[in-house]
């Protein structure tokens, strides 16, 4: 026990520096390039960032058309982000362009990745978050921002107040992302952290005795 410290999560550091930096502070356009459509950058937006569930990633290709089909019906403007490498992820990545063949996409641009400070600068202007991310968890609990959490992928992680758990069913997924575009920001959570991680954490090891010993603790 006197080896545990709860210092919360370094990346809430990040976070805190972005919180306070107002407006979009960059063209993701110009800066990224990706796919799709494109709007002016002081329009309001969602932004959606859905991974594979590994433990079910035979159902991949179906769990992002839902998703897809969701994001369509709605008709808003839509940063998209690919997904990670996690088993399941060539379903969902042909999944997405499957329906970019079939569908005019006109609200939605894709990006394949951007830089932390300006994923979460964006993250922290949009009107809400959809996908099954840790950052939606995390990140966006500190910053206040909505999200909607589909599916398993989060399961057993304590979340805040700005966050609303929901299946893979279109209509479900429509009317969560609007009750959070009608409700708006939420107050700033401090369950995975207050910003000052990184100080903790040097403080500790600058003054724990350290161990070098070698501990079976399982015999």
């Amino acid at each position: 026990e006197q080896k545990v410290f709860n210092t919360g999560c370094p990346s809430i550091d990040l976070a805190k520096e972005i919180r306070n930096t107002g407006q979009l502070n960059f063209n993701p356009f110009e800066k990224y390039g990706g796919v799709g459509g494109q709007w002016s950058i002081g329009d309001d937006y969602i932004v959606v960032l859905q991974h594979p569930v590994t433990t079910e990633y035979k159902q991949s290709r179906e769990h992002i058309t839902i998703t897809l089909d969701a994001i369509r019906e709605l008709g808003m403007q839509t940063f998209w982000f690919w997904p990670n490498v996690d088993a399941g992820s060539d379903g969902t990545s042909k999944g997405i362009r499957s329906y970019r063949e079939k569908f005019p996409l006109e609200n939605l641009h894709f990006f394949k990745n951007m830089e932390g400070k300006d994923f979460l600068n964006l993250l922290n202007n949009s009107k809400c978050l959809i996908g099954n991310s840790s950052v939606g968890i995390r990140e966006c609990s500190y910053l206040g921002v909505p999200v909607v959490n589909i599916g398993s992928r989060q399961n057993g992680r304590e979340r805040g107040v700005n966050v609303i758990d929901v299946d893979y069913d279109v209509s479900v997924i429509k009317d969560a992302i609007l009750k959070h575009v009608e409700h708006g920001k939420y107050s700033f959570g401090l369950i995975y952290g207050d910003g000052k991680a990184g100080s903790k954490i040097a403080d500790i090891i600058s003054k724990a005795e350290l161990d070098f010993r070698k501990v079976l603790s399982y015999l």
